[in-house]
């Protein structure tokens, strides 16, 4: 890689002369084909979320997230109370199209408009919606808030290094590794590594035509399966 110098010979970053500071995510819907992610409303979503979860039959889906599954009607309320109020991170219900229900959650985090980068993360999908397309517009549709709508130059995503499935997710949504961060972090009294990845400005146009191509109602059978994979269409993109 070729870097500019300054007058001491030093290498030195692009000059961005036009960058200006992004706004804040909006707390406002977004829309797709197969689901919407809307702004919690612990009012609207939260007898879906409630059911969603308590389906689960066990807490293994809980293991990587800062809090245990609530025990209980009340204390799973108060979770969705505090982060639906919550002033440091914007947290979004997906609601699947085909059953009108909220089925999981993600929000926004880290949100740095002058630097323009922030993060997804506190995503929690109920077994309804993993391994559902529905599930899969939605990480588009908050990406694509970030980069197409608010001009944001870096998209985070992180994760406990030893959360298998967070990091393939990361992967399969063309999020680029770029490290561990050690003892990061003390999370339910446990030492927690942190992954970091992330997709910048000038990566998305690729992964968003990927994403287009796989949401595509022609790439599902009759039966709902895939017929070709996301990394698939993500890898013609980029041949």
């Amino acid at each position: 890689m070729t870097h500019r110098t300054n007058h001491y010979g030093q290498p030195i970053g692009a000059p961005l002369p036009d960058w200006t500071p992004r706004i804040a995510p909006p707390r406002t819907p977004m829309t797709g084909r197969y689901c919407a992610v809307e702004p919690l409303d612990p009012a609207r979503h939260s007898n879906d979320l409630f059911a969603s979860f308590l389906a689960a039959p066990d807490d293994r889906d809980w293991t990587y997230l800062w809090t245990e599954r609530p025990a209980d009607r009340v204390a799973f309320d108060h979770e969705i109370e505090r982060a639906a109020s919550a002033e440091d991170l914007i947290t979004f219900a997906i609601v699947d199209h085909a059953t009108g229900r909220a089925l999981g959650l993600a929000s926004y985090m880290r949100i740095d408009p002058a630097n323009g980068s922030i993060e997804i993360g506190s995503i929690n999908f109920s077994r309804a919606l993993m391994r559902n397309r529905a599930g899969t517009e939605a990480m588009f549709l908050m990406m694509r808030r970030v980069f197409d709508e608010l001009g944001y130059r870096r998209y985070e995503w992180k994760c406990d290094a030893l959360n298998a499935p967070s990091r393939a997710a990361a992967a399969r949504y063309g999020f680029r590794f770029e490290g561990i961060f050690r003892q990061a972090m003390v999370t339910k009294g446990r030492n927690r590594d942190t992954a970091w990845f992330s997709i910048i400005d000038g990566e998305f146009p690729a992964i968003r035509a990927a994403f287009e191509a796989w949401l595509a109602p022609d790439n599902f059978s009759p039966d709902d399966t895939q017929r070709a994979r996301l990394a698939a269409f993500r890898d013609t993109v980029l041949t």
